[in-house]
């Protein structure tokens, strides 16, 4: 009972986190007053690896619920898979990437263009689309709904 009400249950949360972060918390930073764009990517930094820590937890809550649970419908699985795929590109390739030319803006040696963020937004995207069709189709398989 317990896996499968966390199947149901990380995808959204994870999708909370990440939407709240990423979509709302990183360019409101930016905005607030006398927040140089240094200090906003140290804070970014800050918050970004606590999110990254977080979102690895939640995926090895949602493995361990896959694992117990056994859904038969492929997309579950399929959706898993591309979840996994993106963290794992973010987390060992984009983050540390990001990270470098972060240390490079705050220390002034910075390229005046990146397109590393645009890339970081379109897979956040993505997770947030596999995430929330994942949490649906969890939804679908094992809530009976009774009217």
């Amino acid at each position: 009972m317990i896996p499968r009400i966390l199947l149901i249950a990380v995808p959204f949360a994870w999708f909370g986190a990440v939407a709240a972060i990423s979509f709302m918390e990183a360019p409101l930073k930016f905005s607030a007053p006398g927040v140089t764009i240094p200090l906003g990517l140290g804070i970014g930094q800050l918050v970004f690896h606590m999110l990254n820590r977080v979102e690895i937890i939640l995926f090895l809550v949602l493995a361990a619920s896959v694992f117990f649970t056994r859904p038969v419908r492929r997309s579950v699985l399929v959706l898993f898979c591309i979840i996994a795929a993106i963290l794992a590109v973010q987390t060992f390739g984009l983050y540390p990437m990001l990270d470098t030319r972060a240390k490079a803006v705050i220390n002034g040696t910075a390229a005046p263009f990146s397109g590393l963020h645009i890339i970081y937004i379109a897979t956040d995207t993505l997770k947030l689309i596999a995430l929330a069709a994942f949490g649906i189709s969890a939804i679908k398989r094992y809530l009976k709904f009774q009217v």
